[in-house]
């Protein structure tokens, strides 16, 4: 199980259009068919002629039930609720909240408005849930038998399925960003500082730090150990921030036999009344921002040095259409320096882009990956003494899968790399128009870069497409630029 770290402020997602979406995002008040009707305990048909809504979820999220391979099946939202789960057994206890003034129960005894009565389910169904009582990354799950009544509804014994149990032939495609302030933040260094800002001028962090509305900044200072044999002066540190505006991207394209020949070659089952996708994408995306700096003479070695500061955690609710499909986001920030232990820099850099990583899906290819970043990088003091080599990257390493099956493991690494050789001391004065101010014989560089990496993982299979083998790489995304240089 993981273990939850202490919640900063866990308010609901906000529905706002999360990492790009413009044309993506489906206007959350046009919703489908199966959305608008009323819970009557039959199946409702979504209307297939249009995509279905992708928007965040309201607080209060229903359940959605489908009965694939009957007549109406077809996902709907229901006032059923996951009252518990076991993941060990895989049992769940399903109960459903009573309308009107009173709800019979099955001995006839009215109950009282809001209790629970036993839930109204049967072999066959798939349920999705939101987060629920032992299941906090959500549910979801086929019903394989109905094992009996009990105080707080049905008990069930489920088993793993997937979304194309409950999507079927529909189309859904959308970005939804979430809300910074739905994080779970575990601090792993004492001086780091967790900010952020959503709408209605609601802030959280130090006084006076400014934070884009949707966005989450980490803060971090502190010092790192020194190279042997260092002078006192050339203590080392790294201070900076990670600022970021996380978004989910999703989409599902209708139904495919070929998916389903090829899932059913892959797993050697024999098949279900469901045909699988013939698309479909899970990714990770969003607006970033870093000002950051190394300074001093850092102990480094040539094998880099990963030291995590914070981590992050939110489990934000899609509602596609009647189904509540959750994404479970983790997010952590850490810095890294590795290099030859002799040179002493001082450097920082602000750096500003975007970036997007994931995987996407069609029947010719199968699972492909998607990796891009815009960075644009400006320095604002560089310095370099003795010669020697070092790099030092202040990172985010996200990871993004739904109900609680990672998908896509990406990560997003802006680092500063110096290096110089022969006897060398050099200064620029970033700004300004004097000269590099050099002693001694010998040439130094600074430079910025960034490299986004990452996997594909086994469990995206979840869409109900083939089975992925073996991880598949996301491939390097490798840029690097120079700040500043000089020579004698």
């Amino acid at each position: 199980m993981r273990k939850r770290p202490l919640r900063a402020l866990v308010p609901a997602l906000a529905a706002s259009a999360l990492f790009l979406a413009a044309g993506c995002s489906a206007d959350p008040g046009q919703s489908s068919a199966a959305e608008r009707t009323p819970d009557s305990g039959t199946s409702a048909t979504a209307n297939s002629d249009q995509p279905l809504a992708v928007a965040a979820a309201a607080a209060a999220t229903s359940t959605a039930v489908a009965r694939p391979g009957t007549a109406g099946g077809k996902a709907r939202k229901t006032s059923l609720k996951v009252k518990s789960y076991d993941k060990h057994t895989r049992r769940a206890v399903i109960s459903t909240v009573g309308k009107g003034t009173s709800s019979p129960s099955q001995t006839g005894t009215p109950t009282p408005t809001g209790t629970a009565t036993p839930g109204r389910t049967a072999v066959g169904d798939v349920i999705a849930s939101a987060p629920a009582p032992g299941a906090p990354d959500g549910l979801l799950a086929k019903v394989t038998k109905v094992i009996g009544e009990t105080a707080d509804g049905t008990e069930v014994q489920t088993a793993p399925t997937t979304l194309d149990t409950l999507l079927g032939d529909d189309d859904a495609k959308g970005t939804v960003p979430v809300d910074p302030a739905s994080f779970d933040v575990e601090r792993l260094l004492p001086d780091v500082k967790v900010s952020w800002a959503k709408t209605g001028d609601i802030h959280s962090g130090p006084e006076g730090t400014k934070v884009p509305l949707g966005s989450l900044r980490v803060d971090v200072a502190t010092k790192v150990a020194t190279a042997e044999g260092a002078p006192a002066s050339a203590a080392a540190s790294v201070s900076g921030f990670v600022q970021v505006k996380p978004e989910v991207d999703f989409s599902y394209g209708g139904g495919s036999s070929t998916a389903s020949t090829a899932s059913t070659a892959s797993t050697g089952s024999s098949g279900s009344a469901a045909s699988g996708p013939g698309a479909a994408y899970l990714g990770v995306s969003g607006d970033w921002t870093s000002q950051w700096a190394l300074k001093g003479r850092a102990a480094a070695s040539a094998k880099p040095v990963r030291l995590p500061f914070a981590k992050l955690h939110a489990d934000p609710v899609l509602q596609v259409g009647p189904i509540p499909v959750v994404v479970n986001l983790d997010l952590t920030c850490y810095f890294e320096i590795s290099g030859d232990g002799n040179v002493t820099v001082d450097v920082e850099q602000d750096l500003k882009g975007d970036f997007k990583a994931g995987g996407t899906f069609g029947t010719a290819a199968g699972w492909t990956p998607v990796n891009e970043s815009h960075m644009d990088s400006s320095p604002v003091r560089t310095s370099v003494t003795t010669a020697g080599s070092v790099k030092g990257a202040l990172g985010a390493q996200a990871t993004v899968g739904l109900y609680g099956t990672v998908g896509v493991t990406a990560d997003l690494a802006p680092y500063l790399r110096g290096e110089a050789a022969g006897t060398v001391t050099a200064t620029t004065p970033v700004g300004s128009e004097a000269k590099s101010d050099v002693a001694a014989s010998g040439s130094w560089a600074l430079y910025g870069g960034l490299d986004l990496s990452g996997t594909l993982q086994i469990q995206l299979a979840i869409f109900g497409t083939p089975v992925i083998q073996h991880a598949i790489p996301l491939g390097t995304l490798h840029r690097e630029w120079k700040l500043a240089d000089g020579k004698m």
